[in-house]
């Protein structure tokens, strides 16, 4: 059995992905330093899949612990999910943004190919397009992020394309996520927040479950529907799969550069539609309020992504519905989280 490696393999994206390859039959490795994420997520994926997997509570940058992993283990390719991931939070700590997520990245990269691992996967996000204008983004779209974290992104991606340039060895898939959203269907593992969530569903969930009053919705004078602004939301399952389209595709192909694609679905709602769709999935109204626009926020953003189902026959099957459903049961399920 191929042996992957996933950093940051206890965290939202990390635990829903680790899931899915080990009932796709891979071993699974997961690194993590468990700075935003629990160590009782690998404990749900266990239950759910039936198997076991090897944790190494390490950080990224942690040299020895990288190659410990790769001289114990089979290791055949990385999923790297491992970085801090807060927008707001990344403005007012650069330093600490760009040590995780770009010098992190390096460490992982010179670790790789000292062990002669040449196969990634790795979260890339939206947030390299930046504020250029409103609408729908495809992967030509000029990379001008706005935000320290988005630019964490888009250095790492450089890094990748400049490697991929001078060293045919490597065979690299880059997934910009758009908003990812849901949890598993059997409620066990979700999103998990530290402290007041960055992301609208989280909060939502709060409001919806008592543990929050209401929803602040920043701005309703948008040129929109409702007024509010259209973001991509895409299922974390669905998400998930999109990391294991991509190692086969990496599997089958001659690639001289990275492949980089959308993981999105292409179908833009408004905050009051994910507003109202929640609020029929848990029965009850979410109490909001509208309150000032937030500086940087754009009407429209979501994605296109053709180029995903052409390179990595893969798509989107969740919708909004099902979106809100399995988060609903999760944050019934586990109102503190894994705490």
């Amino acid at each position: 059995m191929k042996s992957v490696l996933v950093t940051g393999g206890a965290g939202y994206i990390g635990s829903h992905t680790t899931v899915q390859l080990l009932q796709a039959g891979f071993e699974v490795v997961v690194l993590d330093n468990l700075s935003n994420s629990h160590h009782k997520s690998l404990e749900r994926v266990r239950e759910i899949t039936g198997r076991d997997l090897s944790f190494v509570q390490a950080d990224v940058r942690d040299r020895s612990a990288l190659r410990d992993v790769f001289t114990k283990h089979p290791i055949s390719a990385v999923i790297h999910l491992a970085a801090l991931k807060a927008v707001g939070e990344s403005q007012t700590q650069p330093l600490r943004y760009y040590d995780n997520n770009v010098s992190g990245s390096l460490c992982l990269f010179e670790e790789m190919q000292r062990a002669g691992i040449y196969s990634l996967v790795i979260s890339s996000s939206a947030t390299v397009y930046g504020e250029q204008g409103t609408g729908q983004y495809d992967e030509r779209a000029t990379l001008a992020p706005t935000s320290v974290y988005g630019r964490t992104k888009r250095m790492v991606e450089d890094v990748l394309r400049d490697i991929c340039a001078t060293d045919s060895n490597w065979r690299v898939a880059l997934l910009r996520y758009f908003n990812p959203v849901g949890a598993h269907p059997s409620g066990l593992i979700g999103e998990d927040p530290n402290g007041t969530p960055n992301n609208l569903m989280p909060f939502i969930a709060q409001v919806a479950v008592g543990k929050r009053a209401k929803l602040s919705v920043f701005g309703n004078d948008y040129p929109t529907p409702d007024g509010t602004g259209l973001r991509d939301y895409i299922h974390i399952q669905d998400l998930a799969a999109g990391h294991l389209a991509a190692l086969d595709a990496l599997a089958q192909s001659d690639l001289s550069m990275p492949l980089t694609v959308n993981l999105g679905t292409g179908q833009p709602y408004s905050v009051l539609q994910v507003v109202q769709a929640f609020a029929t999935a848990c029965g009850k109204p979410v109490p909001y309020e509208i309150v000032d626009r937030r500086p940087g926020d754009v009407a429209v953003c979501y994605a296109d992504p053709a180029l995903a189902h052409k390179l990595l026959g893969w798509q989107a099957k969740h919708g909004l519905d099902a979106m809100c459903a399995d988060t609903w049961r999760w944050q019934q399920m586990n109102p503190d989280g894994y705490r």
